[in-house]
């Protein structure tokens, strides 16, 4: 057999091996974010896959190891997306834009993969999936202190932290009910978790920066 040839055949074979697990993990997240993660069986997601049983631990010994590969490329895609979604902003921006811009782009990001929430905030989740939420968790409140700086200025650190807590709280108490509606009436959600942070950080931002609150409309 040609060199080349050789060559070619397992870099085919590892392409092949590649779509089998994209594959597999597509199928993961649609059963557990029906089902949810204890819920949730290798043969349902072999099932909901298309392939054996015996195909699927030829890629995962286990559902936990599927989760946390699983879980894993999800947390990479979360911190290209708040990388953005959460970078300084000029202080002259309308607080309704900053808000807004921000809100958009993490409820985009979940709401095209919902088995987020369920992997994250689920009972039951695998130990290391825990830690790494853990991680992410405390850089994403790094972000939002960074973004709440650009906007208030002259703040305390420990102003900012307990700020940032808080939006971060409130943004996940909308995020469930968010999810948990479809078309206009998770528009409507997204908009008053929009107004909820709006006037919440008005008044901060009006005294900090000798600012006019602006009015929001009334929901």
């Amino acid at each position: 057999m040609p060199e080349n040839q050789a060559k070619e055949q397992p870099r085919r074979r590892q392409a092949r091996g590649e779509r089998r697990i994209a594959q597999l993990l597509e199928a993961a997240a649609t059963v557990f974010t029906t089902t949810g993660y204890t819920a949730a069986s290798t043969n349902a997601i072999a099932r909901e896959a298309g392939v054996s049983p015996g195909t699927l631990y030829q890629f995962f010994p286990n559902k936990e190891a599927i989760a946390i590969e699983l879980g894993d490329r999800l947390m990479h895609q979360m911190r290209e997306a708040y990388g953005e979604a959460l970078a300084p902003v000029d202080p002259a921006t309308p607080l309704e834009e900053a808000v807004g811009a921000a809100v958009d782009r993490f409820i985009a990001f979940n709401c095209d993969h919902p088995v987020f929430f369920a992997l994250m905030h689920g009972p039951d989740i695998p130990g290391l999936i825990s830690e790494e939420h853990d991680a992410l968790h405390a850089t994403l409140l790094a972000r939002i202190e960074g973004l709440l700086a650009s906007l208030l200025p002259d703040a305390p650190p420990a102003d900012l932290t307990r700020t940032a807590h808080m939006c971060l709280g409130l943004y996940k108490a909308g995020l469930e009910l968010v999810l948990g509606h479809e078309g206009a009436e998770r528009e409507a959600y997204v908009q008053e978790l929009k107004s909820v942070l709006i006037r919440y950080l008005q008044p901060l931002v009006g005294d900090r920066l000798g600012r006019t609150p602006a009015t929001t409309p009334t929901s």
